[in-house]
């Protein structure tokens, strides 16, 4: 399967909405596309991974970096409505305690 994505701007907020599924063949497009998003100083990326059905390890390690670039900006980056089995993966692997996941989704109309 293909990893569809879309990203809509609104001032320093960033949302991106995936889907499809996240692993080593669609992460680095994933990836080419999140980072510069993500250096905007001071900028809030949100991302909806809603409609994505599966994430393998290069998943992760596109968001880690994703994290990592934001905190180096000065700006955030969340995760929003994750089904079960890609929230088990954060979950698993600790990320749940570092990365900011939202299960509300009323997160962009209360930004």
């Amino acid at each position: 399967m293909n990893l569809n994505i879309d990203v809509d701007h609104e001032g320093n907020n960033k949302y991106v909405s995936l889907s499809g599924e996240i692993d080593a063949y669609t992460a680095p497009k994933l990836k080419e596309t999140i980072l510069p998003l993500t250096q905007d100083a001071e900028a809030t990326v949100v991302v909806d991974l809603q409609q994505v059905t599966y994430m393998d390890s290069t998943g992760l390690g596109v968001f880690i970096s994703a994290l990592k670039s934001t905190k180096e900006y000065g700006g955030n980056l969340k995760l929003i409505q994750l089904q079960e089995r890609v929230y088990r993966l954060f979950k698993i692997t600790g990320l749940t305690e570092v990365i900011d996941i939202e299960t509300d989704s009323t997160v962009r109309g209360g930004m």
